[in-house]
């Protein structure tokens, strides 16, 4: 009896443990993912975009970051908790909805990811640069060989998720730290984000589509999916992790935001080739130029990993020998971005023209999503808030007519 006893209390015990085990692991994805969507977000192109709109709108740019947060967080809670509940990718539910309109996406999101990358991996190779003087190609060939080795990793989704977990936070100490350096007016810029003395509505969509739009807000989204951390009984965990993903890229943004705001209320002019290069060399002079060049090789390798990852998660539903051979398909991608960058550069009509094309994704894509949140073949019986629908498809609303009007004007530069 006693040991019978002893026997239930041991299975009890085993099984508290596995349910201990089994929560640290989806906690450690969550976070993982959270750290994949933030990372891809805070490329090369978000220090330069968010240098530019402080000089312009200094401590009332805060409005704007604390709006896009807002409009991200709706965003990135329509599509992670849809996308969860389904079980399915992007590309796969948009499919499901209109058929052939997955494929567009994917094919979309492909291209978009390849072009950008070519500036990730431009942007990893200019952080080697200024850190040790290390030429752009070998930087750029360096930086590719690391993004590669993870990739080939055995346990890939775990390395990835801890790669960039750490560069994510030494990303925001080094701007911490050159918020000490420049002590920004803090008090002015809090009053600022709530009682704004200027609005710029076109500053706040374009923060948004840097950092939810293209494949950026798949990022995360998929990596839960491929991890199976998905259904109704985690959508709590999936509801805090896709908010801790928008807390993570709002607080880097906000700190580098007061880091440049420091030097701009100084009186000091930024360079317009390099704008936040320049404020961190004011700010901090030889040390502030090394910390920019941390900051950018992380924003560029991270990048780089994100987009990799991502860019061919929307492939691997749709064709077969993508599914099997998918870590190939990421060194493939890597490779021929890094070979691009090495030979042409950074082709500035591609880019452009990938740029335009990326802010017609995320409207698609998340159109799509909304509409599956309400079929019982797609998501079974999920309810999905209405109040999150409709703020998704004024979200969407916004950015197709944004989309639109810079796919026009940027044909118009390109003819």
């Amino acid at each position: 009896m006693a040991d019978n006893q002893r026997a239930v209390e041991l299975k009890g015990a085993l099984l508290e443990e596995d349910r201990a085990n089994q929560k640290k692991n989806t906690l450690s994805v969550l976070l993982g993912a959270a750290f994949l969507m933030a990372t891809s977000a805070i490329g090369p192109g978000f220090l330069t975009q968010t240098a530019v709109f402080t000089e312009k709108l200094q401590a009332a740019f805060a409005f704007a970051i604390l709006s896009s947060i807002l409009i991200d967080i709706v965003v990135q809670l329509n599509i992670w908790r849809i996308l969860a509940v389904s079980g399915m990718r992007a590309q796969d539910v948009a499919n499901k909805v209109l058929p052939g309109l997955g494929y567009f996406l994917a094919f979309a999101v492909a291209l978009g990811g390849l072009v950008f990358n070519v500036g990730n991996i431009g942007g990893a190779a200019m952080g080697l640069n200024v850190l040790a003087g290390v030429p752009f190609p070998v930087g750029a060939v360096v930086s590719a060989a690391l993004a590669i080795f993870l990739f080939l990793r055995k346990e890939m989704g775990s390395a990835m998720d801890r790669f960039t977990q750490i560069l994510g936070f030494v990303m925001i100490v080094m701007v911490g730290y050159m918020v000490f350096r420049t002590q920004p007016p803090v008090t002015l810029a809090l009053k600022e984000a709530v009682l704004p003395s200027s609005i710029d509505w076109m500053i706040v969509l374009t923060l948004v589509g840097g950092t939810v739009g293209g494949y950026i807000s798949f990022a995360g989204a998929h990596r839960i999916i491929d991890a199976g951390i998905t259904g109704e009984d985690n959508l709590p965990s999936i509801t805090k992790g896709a908010v801790n993903a928008i807390g993570i890229t709002g607080i880097m943004r906000f700190f580098l935001f007061l880091a440049i705001l420091g030097v701009v209320l100084m009186g000091h002019k930024l360079d317009p080739a390099n704008p936040p290069a320049s404020a961190f060399q004011i700010g901090a002079g030889d040390v502030g130029y090394k910390i920019f060049g941390i900051i950018l090789w992380s924003a560029g390798i991270t990048s780089v990993v994100g987009a990799s990852y991502t860019s061919i998660s929307f492939l691997r539903t749709l064709f077969e020998s993508v599914s099997r051979q998918h870590r190939w398909w990421m060194v493939g991608f890597i490779v021929i971005s890094t070979t691009i960058f090495v030979t042409l550069g950074r082709p500035v009509k591609l880019l452009i023209f990938a740029g335009s094309i990326n802010g017609l994704i995320l409207p698609l894509a998340l159109i799509s999503v909304l509409l599956a949140a309400f079929r019982k073949d797609i998501v079974g019986d999920y309810r999905h808030p209405k109040w999150m629908a409709l703020c998704g498809y004024l979200m969407a609303a916004f950015t197709f007519w944004m989309g639109f009007k810079s796919l026009g004007a940027i044909l118009t530069l390109l003819k």
